[in-house]
Parts: C-alpha cells; sequence; structure tokens
C-alpha cells in the first residue's frame, strides 16, 4: 500500500527537523504525547527494529524491508549514495546482499529511541554484520512515522566505520 502525505504532512516533518535541530521535543503544531503513549510508542519501534534483526539473520530481505514504509517518498542515505523510494531500496538491498555469506549475522545495540511526537520518532544507534571474511560496523539515524500498518521506517541515514 502506498503511502501519500496529507497537505499538512510536509509541515508537521518540517517542524520535527525544526524540534531535532533546536532540541525542542514539543511543537506548537503538534500535540504532545504523554510519558506512556512516548513508552508505548518506543517499544513499538523496538520491536520493529527486532523483527528487522530477526527476519536479517533468516536471510529475509523482504521481512527486512516490513519496518521501512512501503512509499515512494522513504530515504536511505549511506556514504554518499541517496536512495528513494521503498522498492529502490529493496533492489538495493537484494543487489548488495545477494548471499547468506554477504549478509552475516546482524546486530543493533545501543539504541536510543527518542519520540518526538505521537506520530513521529527519532532512532539513533549502532549495527555490525559478523561474517566470515569480515565485520562491517557502523552508525545509523532512523526518522519513524505511525502509518496505518503501524510504526515505519521513512528516513534511514547508515554509515560505516573505516
Amino acid at each position: 500500500m502506498k503511502s501519500r502525505l496529507s497537505s499538512n504532512e510536509p509541515a508537521r516533518m518540517l517542524a520535527v527537523v525544526l524540534a531535532l535541530v533546536f532540541g525542542q521535543a514539543g511543537c506548537a503544531t503538534m500535540p504532545e504525547a504523554t510519558n506512556s503513549e512516548n513508552d508505548e510508542n518506543a517499544r513499538a519501534i523496538r520491536a520493529v527494529i527486532d523483527e528487522q534483526s530477526a527476519a536479517w539473520n533468516r536471510g529475509d530481505i523482504d521481512g527486512f524491508m516490513k519496518g521501512y514504509a512501503q512509499a515512494d517518498d522513504i530515504v536511505f542515505v549511506s556514504g554518499d549514495t541517496l536512495t528513494r523510494g521503498w522498492q529502490t531500496v529493496l533492489d538495493r538491498y537484494k543487489k548488495t546482499y545477494d548471499s547468506r555469506e554477504k549478509m552475516g549475522k546482524l546486530d543493533f545495540t545501543e539504541l536510543e529511541i527518542k519520540p518526538v511526537s505521537p506520530f513521529y520518532a527519532v532512532v539513533t544507534g549502532r549495527w555490525h554484520l559478523t561474517r566470515a571474511a569480515d565485520s562491517p560496523h557502523g552508525r545509523f539515524t532512523l526518522v519513524f512515522r505511525r502509518t496505518a500498518e503501524g510504526w515505519r521506517i521513512v528516513h534511514d541515514h547508515t554509515s560505516s566505520a573505516t
């Protein structure tokens, strides 16, 4: 199912970005979530991340991609490459990780989940692949949006350590 932005959705997204830049979690254009709602949202987001890790470790890239909003406007940034759209991100993963050996075992650590509104959250953490020949690793920042399907990644910026 494709997601379309409502007429006020870009304004909400901009408000979230500005809130992050200026360190303000509350914005006049968005209702604030209660602490229990924030805790519930953080648990739901953690479940998505855990499901992604489990799918990856089964060799299931399609299952891993269920953590992303299936929309044309999602963004994936890695190195100097920007990829847009769910299908394009899926194709990139399948090309880059075309064997179980290349996929290795994925671990996410040092997760910090920060709900910034009832509709958006920012997640930072570390990723690590354990493979026979090497152990690539790095950091990531994810923007999650609450969708009809639940919390999904709409922006992924992943970097590799050198």
